[in-house]
């Protein structure tokens, strides 16, 4: 219940995401590293997102992940849906348990913008050329640089920041905010033997 408040807390903009993260993390220290795994199993894709990552792809675009949660998470999604750019960040582990510490520069607000640029830049783009997708106080600053920040299903500060913000069930309505016809959607559909 405390981790869940002091999270909450974090997406609202009501705490630092830097301290609440390093907070929450210390709250984990001495649990075996399989706890970490338990969790990743039971991760599961927000309703749309594998649909809109294949069909960007299809289209051409590159398409990564910022997120303020963990590569221990977010590995599985990278190889999964074969994404071209991810940063997250990392827990400390030592001896099979975790350490309650974060190892490096812990993916804050500021930390996810820059990593927008960088992503933007190792493929020859402008930050114009770009769209994020957010919806917490964390994305903030993403979702300004970016050439289209849309919300999706994000807490009223982020709705009111960003370009567009979408309150749907399914992630892949972004693609229709970007123009993308049906048939395109249909076709990327088609050629995933997962679907």
């Amino acid at each position: 219940a405390q981790v869940a408040e002091v999270t909450r807390q974090a997406m609202e903009g009501e705490l630092d995401f830097e301290a609440s993260l390093r907070a929450r993390v210390a709250l984990l220290e001495g649990l075996p590293v399989e706890a970490v795994d338990r969790v990743r199993a039971a991760v599961r894709l927000a309703p749309g997102a594998r649909t809109l990552v294949r069909t960007l792809k299809r289209l051409g675009y590159a398409v990564g992940i910022v997120s303020g949660g963990f590569t221990s998470v977010t590995a599985d999604l990278v190889a999964d849906l074969g994404l071209d750019h991810a940063l997250a960040n990392e827990l400390e582990v030592v001896d099979g348990r975790l350490t309650g510490r974060v190892l490096g520069r812990v993916v804050d607000r500021a930390r996810k913008a820059e990593a927008l640029r960088e992503f933007a830049a190792a493929e020859g783009l402008t930050l114009a050329q770009t769209v994020a997708i957010g919806d917490g106080a964390n994305d903030l600053d993403m979702l300004a640089v970016a050439g289209l920040g849309i919300a999706f299903n994000a807490k009223p500060v982020v709705r009111e920041a960003a370009d567009a913000a979408l309150s749907v069930p399914y992630l892949d309505a972004v693609l229709f905010l970007l123009g993308v016809p049906r048939e395109e959607v249909e076709a990327a559909d088609a050629a995933d033997t997962r679907s």
